[in-house]
């Protein structure tokens, strides 16, 4: 008996909003210390992007009396795929409606996760068109490169906390077709953690269990960079800054990315990472299932991750939470 038929509806992971209250100080973190390119503004968002993006923006920036995330928005690879998921979230009973005021891209439609969160879907786009000063030398490159800061090239993944990530990941394998590579499971049963693809990438998100029971949380935001070596340049770019680095570089064990953390002046978790040349190919990939034992184990190697990184999320708790 054949199995069904493989979703390849969402094409890839467009851009994440990050929530700001210091505006100011988060835009001069993304522009001049990871070296972003401000390609747009609107109302009370600033648009940047990495130079390897090839939309017009891959983060928004909105100014807010909180941190944590706005929305995260997905392209489909079609209109017509763009019209099997609305209908798909709609025959799991979820309520997807137009968003009007969208920048950088066509008709959208948000909805929310079992924890809150709040998704995108849009297939329309514009594509970046660098201006003079800023066209590259290979007309196959969206961007010329940087040199300033950390250089990100571009939007990776984002990882968000969840009350039930098994709910979470359930719901997202249903209606929009994402697979799960990898993911945590208790000894209790329970579902810890979990990495969706959309794509050949080994994740385009993650969902971690929520320490506090707090739904609707956000952990990190991660921007991809060429190699280990300039996780490391990082490093040194994020000292010279003043910048806190939380944790890292170190090894996952989970997907084996070198990483290394750092909180921008809102408040928001921001991951620098390098995933290697590690894909999934394989269309009949079996979910790497990794048990509370094998965890506890920690990282592939470095150091302990340190306790913030299981606690630390936005927007911040509420006082009766701490």
């Amino acid at each position: 008996m054949q199995g069904e038929e493989p979703v390849w509806d969402i094409a890839h992971l467009g851009h994440v909003e990050l929530l700001t209250p210091k505006p100011e100080e988060s835009l001069r973190f993304f522009r001049d210390v990871m070296g972003m390119t401000v390609s747009g503004e609107k109302g009370d968002s600033v648009f940047l992007r990495g130079w390897d993006d090839y939309e017009r923006y891959s983060l928004q920036l909105t100014a807010s009396h909180t941190s944590g995330l706005g929305h995260a928005a997905f392209r489909t690879r079609s209109a017509q795929a763009l019209e099997r998921r609305l209908a798909a979230l709609r025959a799991d009973g979820c309520e997807a409606t137009r968003h009007d005021d969208s920048f950088g891209h066509g008709e959208s439609f948000r909805f929310r996760d079992p924890d809150g969160h709040v998704f995108e879907l849009y297939w329309e786009t514009a594509w970046y068109e660098a201006p003079a000063d800023r066209r590259p030398a290979l007309k196959n490159q969206a961007e010329r490169y940087p040199a300033r800061g950390v250089n990100v090239r571009r939007l990776d993944h984002f990882n968000c906390l969840a009350v039930d990530v098994r709910a979470c990941r359930e719901f997202l394998q249903r209606t929009l077709g994402l697979r799960c590579t990898e993911r945590i499971e208790l000894d209790s049963g329970e579902e810890a953690g979990m990495w969706l693809a959309s794509n050949n990438k080994s994740y385009d998100l993650a969902f971690t269990k929520e320490a506090h029971g707090v739904p609707g949380r956000f952990h990190h935001v991660t921007f991809a960079l060429d190699s280990r070596e300039a996780i490391l340049q990082a490093a040194d770019a994020f000292l010279e800054a003043g910048v806190f680095i939380e944790t890292g570089p170190h090894k996952h064990a989970v997907q084996q990315t070198f990483f290394l953390y750092v909180w921008e002046p809102g408040g928001n978790r921001v991951e620098v990472a390098h995933a290697g040349a590690r894909l999934i190919l394989a269309p009949d990939w079996k979910t790497i299932t990794w048990t509370e034992t094998e965890r506890k184990k920690g990282q592939a190697w470095g150091l302990k991750t340190i306790e913030s990184f299981h606690t630390h999320g936005t927007p911040p708790l509420p006082d009766s939470k701490r």
